[in-house]
């Protein structure tokens, strides 16, 4: 009898530590939930992931057309023209199909690529290099995207070989760039300018982006000079105070009603000694319509 009850009574220990185990279909739930709660953290943490890529596209993008429309603005900002020698002044723009913006600027350190005109001659003598001749337009990339890019050389220099192959790119995914100029005579908004030999009193800058699965960023700037252009008088050497050109002669003629520009006319190309009309600064960047060909 004690013999069996020993037996019963150890029988019932071990089944009774077997009742406390987990059994097959536990574990296998178990590992289903947790199987489950790593997807949904690996679909959560990629969600964090493409939006952290997409918000520094955006903000890319949101600082190129900062950059780019910046630049347009501080350099116009800057504009020289001077009528005595409006060869090298020469303000133009070009819209449609091959837009294009090219004027004379005297710019700051701080503007781009300056650093690269800051050089001694051969000789040793520093050369100032602010005063550039700027050229903005748009090249087409083989995806079929087109970049807002920037060429600039000092203006008695032609345009080097470097600045023409590698532009400075200003902006990507740019459809348009639209550059209009304020018609004192007609009071409206003017996409051509023939009066090469003067600047816009206004321009309006139309810049238009391509944006992945959404409508078009397009920012407007106008941006009003500062300065007009400066008539010969005041660059011709001043003989006596009856006439011969110079200051007092240009006050003479303002007092008189002649006006500043009753002597150039406010039309017409550009003067050129080599017969093309362009500055040697100036690059055509399209290849044809005008300028020289790349």
């Amino acid at each position: 009898m004690k013999f069996n009850e020993t037996s019963r009574a150890s029988s019932r220990g071990i089944l009774g530590k077997r009742s406390k185990a987990f059994t097959l279909v536990e574990i296998m739930l178990a590992l289903a939930i947790f199987s489950m709660l790593i997807a949904a953290l690996y679909a959560t943490w990629t969600l964090v992931i493409k939006a952290t890529i997409v918000g520094k596209r955006a903000g890319a993008q949101r600082q190129r057309e900062r950059i780019a429309m910046g630049a347009i603005e501080d350099s116009l900002t800057c504009i020289q023209s001077h009528q005595a020698s409006i060869y090298y002044y020469l303000f133009n723009i070009q819209n449609g199909d091959q837009p294009l913006l090219s004027f004379a600027a005297y710019l700051p350190d701080s503007f781009p690529r300056s650093g690269e005109f800051l050089n001694n001659t051969p000789d040793g003598v520093p050369m100032d290099y602010h005063l550039r001749g700027l050229i903005f337009s748009l090249q087409s990339e083989q995806d079929g995207e087109k970049d807002l890019i920037l060429r600039q050389s000092p203006i008695l220099m032609p345009m080097n070989q470097s600045e023409i192959s590698t532009p400075l790119v200003l902006a990507r995914d740019v459809s348009d760039f639209l550059v209009e100029c304020w018609d004192t005579n007609t009071a409206e908004w003017d996409t051509e300018w023939d009066a090469t030999n003067m600047i816009p009193p206004l321009v309006r800058v139309t810049l238009a982006f391509d944006i992945p699965n959404g409508p078009k960023q397009v920012i407007t700037r106008e941006i009003s000079f500062p300065s007009s252009t400066m008539p010969s008088a005041v660059q011709s050497p001043s003989f006596n105070a009856a006439g011969g050109g110079g200051y007092q002669t240009f006050m003479n003629s303002m007092n008189s009603g002649g006006g500043a520009n009753s002597e150039s006319g406010n039309s017409g190309s550009a003067p050129s000694s080599s017969g093309t009309g362009w500055p040697p600064w100036f690059y055509n960047p399209y290849g044809s319509g005008l300028g020289a060909s790349p």
